[in-house]
């Protein structure tokens, strides 16, 4: 991943030296089920841990040596621990595969990736519910299509933005529990020559569940919905950073990122203001969900395994986690530092003489006996007066002077229809829902 779209804590799960200590952690849990079963002798675990205790460097220059002659990256490692640890070396990984070390370890990256994510999700979390409550009651315009629609709370807007990341959540808690197996099950997974409790006991040791049945790899389905659920995370990152991004432009400015002092927009125009923060989440994003489609392609294996996946896997394990982990962190920061512009917000609700109250006066006229065709086409015709003025027009006034609209409706019963609190009588109710 770009230095730049990373963050140390998940990027050092990822370096090569982290890669090598889970790889040792796997073999000597392993050896050391071996002695208890009497497979290997006691003193093989002994001599790994012992050497272990020492906190010893990895040398991953030598390894990387070792593997430019073995061109076997598992070989190349093992005779490098076998050159620091002495003769009783040779017992390590008696009956296993190169796989068993492999898939076992990602699984121990991608659920120490999860748990970061899951960290991020809940800092998102809590910044939404701050700023939610915060505008809990503040009036803005609903728009679908882009255009107006019926009167929302901006508050609305971010409840719902946490709603969206607290499925993510769930669905990353259910994605951490579907990757975080252990296969220590041999070649083509038989167990043949080593035993079913050495799976179970260095699962147990990693936090790991045992692979029902794992061929010579784990099934890669297991990754595909990992990576799936990153790129609908990603996605809902996207959802709210172009939410704000339109907010943000000159025409609408009803909130913006936070604007730092000596911060420059532009290296031409001065007075620029960019939403630069939410442009890159979208295409973190793009890059993210992008990742998704080759965990996919590599569910479909070659009979008990082929390794189509494992150069695949060294790009999206790190990248999309990295990635993930630098977006939810950088949309945190936007939402708690966004810019929030009510006036605006109300100036805009006002901008179109009253058109978003059509709806009320549309059913009003129905329950005071007028066909709801015909009621249509009272409110349409004078609500496309107001349109064609750009709200110049008050559909009030119009609606007033209708004779139609008023041989149905009271002066006094067209106000209330015009009253904005009307559109927010539920937001507690909603707010309730989501978050408790």
């Amino acid at each position: 991943m770009v230095p730049r779209y990373a963050r140390p804590e998940m990027s050092a799960l990822w370096e090569p030296e982290a890669k090598f200590r889970i790889w040792f952690e796997i073999e000597a849990h392993a050896t050391q089920k071996l002695a208890e079963l009497g497979v290997v002798p006691e003193s093989a675990a002994k001599a790994l841990w012992d050497w272990w205790a020492t906190d010893p460097a990895i040398d991953v220059d030598a390894i990387d040596a070792i593997e430019a002659v073995t061109k076997h990256d598992v070989i190349a490692f093992l005779t490098w621990v076998a050159e620091q640890v002495g003769d009783e070396a040779r017992f390590m990984h008696q009956g296993m595969t190169s796989s068993d070390v492999l898939d076992t370890t990602l699984s121990v990256q991608l659920a120490r990736a999860s748990d970061i994510l899951l960290a991020d999700l809940d800092a998102l979390l809590a910044a939404l519910k701050t700023r939610a409550e915060e505008h809990k009651f503040t009036p803005t315009i609903g728009r679908s299509h882009g255009i107006h629609a019926e009167p929302v709370t901006f508050g609305l807007k971010l409840a719902q933005a946490y709603a969206e990341f607290d499925r993510c959540r769930e669905r990353l808690i259910a994605a951490r529990k579907e990757i975080a197996t252990c296969a220590v099950s041999g070649a083509v997974g038989t167990f043949a020559n080593i035993d079913p409790s050495v799976e179970e006991y260095v699962a147990e040791q990693l936090g790991l569940t045992p692979e029902p049945i794992s061929t010579q790899v784990i099934p890669r389905d297991r990754h595909a919905m990992y990576f799936a659920t990153l790129a609908v995370i990603a996605g809902s990152i996207e959802r709210l950073a172009v939410e704000i991004r339109h907010l943000q432009r000159t025409e609408v400015l009803e909130a913006e990122e936070f604007f730092s002092k000596g911060q420059k927009g532009s290296s031409a125009m001065p007075h620029k203001r960019n939403p630069v923060l939410t442009e890159n989440l979208t295409g973190q994003a793009r890059i993210i969900r992008a990742y998704a489609m080759p965990a996919l392609e590599n569910v479909a294996l070659w009979h008990e395994r082929d390794i189509s996946h494992s150069s695949v896997e060294r790009y999206i394990g790190p990248d999309a986690t990295i990635a993930l982990d630098f977006s939810l962190a950088r949309l945190t920061g936007v939402v708690e530092k966004l810019l929030v512009y009510p006036e605006r917000m109300q100036a805009n609700l006002d901008s179109m003489g009253g058109l978003v109250h059509s709806q009320r006066v549309l059913l009003a006229l129905t329950q005071a006996g007028v066909s709801r065709e015909d009621a249509y086409a009272i409110v349409q015709r004078n609500a496309m007066k107001v349109w064609e003025s750009s709200g110049a027009l008050s559909l009030l006034d119009l609606l007033k002077a209708d004779a139609e609209v008023t041989a149905a409706l009271s002066e006094e019963e067209l106000e209330e229809k015009f009253d904005l609190a009307y559109h927010f009588k539920h937001v507690d109710t909603i707010f309730a829902r989501v978050f408790g």
